[in-house]
Parts: C-alpha cells; structure tokens; sequence
C-alpha cells in the first residue's frame, strides 16, 4: 500500500487493514512452518504493510493529543494551523532565555 492510499483511508478502514495483514503475516508464517509457501518474500512486504498502516493511526493519535485536532477535521481543511513552539534552553539552561 502507497502511504497516499492509507492517509486517505478512515481510522475504521485502516484499523481493519491491519487486522488484514497480521493475519496475512499469520497465514505465511504457518506456511512457511508446513513448508507449503511458494512466494517467501512477501512477508517483508506484509511487514512494511503493518508498519505503514501503524505509523499512520499513530500520527493520527499524536495530532488529536498535541495538536487537539481531529484527522477528519484536518482532512477537510486545506492547511491546518500551525502551533508555534516555545525556544528549549541548552545543556545545563546556560543558554539564551
């Protein structure tokens, strides 16, 4: 899957994808146990999947907690609002303030 493909999916869809592909992960893993797998590189590909799919719904769960944006909101605006970030002070606070 293109991370254009999932960033437009909903959090329903996508939660259903990866409940998709684990099991997919599932099923190879066993195949390759009875020795019955014909395509044994489609398992790192299963593994991206589920590490796309995952990154995704945690973006999603990091904007509506920091940002207190929701996706849906976000996805029909065109730009959302930036936050502006306070300036970290240096090793020890010996820096500027």
């Amino acid at each position: 899957m293109n991370t254009e493909q999932l960033s437009s999916m909903t959090e329903a869809d996508l939660r259903h994808s990866l409940e998709e592909s684990r099991q997919e992960l599932f099923n190879l893993r066993f195949q390759i146990a009875t020795r019955k797998i014909k395509n044994h590189k489609r398992i790192p590909a299963v593994k991206k999947d589920i590490a796309r799919i995952m990154t995704v719904l945690r973006e999603r769960e990091l904007m509506a907690i920091y940002a207190g944006v929701d996706f849906e909101e976000a996805a029909a605006t065109a730009a959302p609002a930036t936050q502006a970030t306070t300036r970290r002070r240096t090793l020890f606070g010996r820096g500027n303030k």
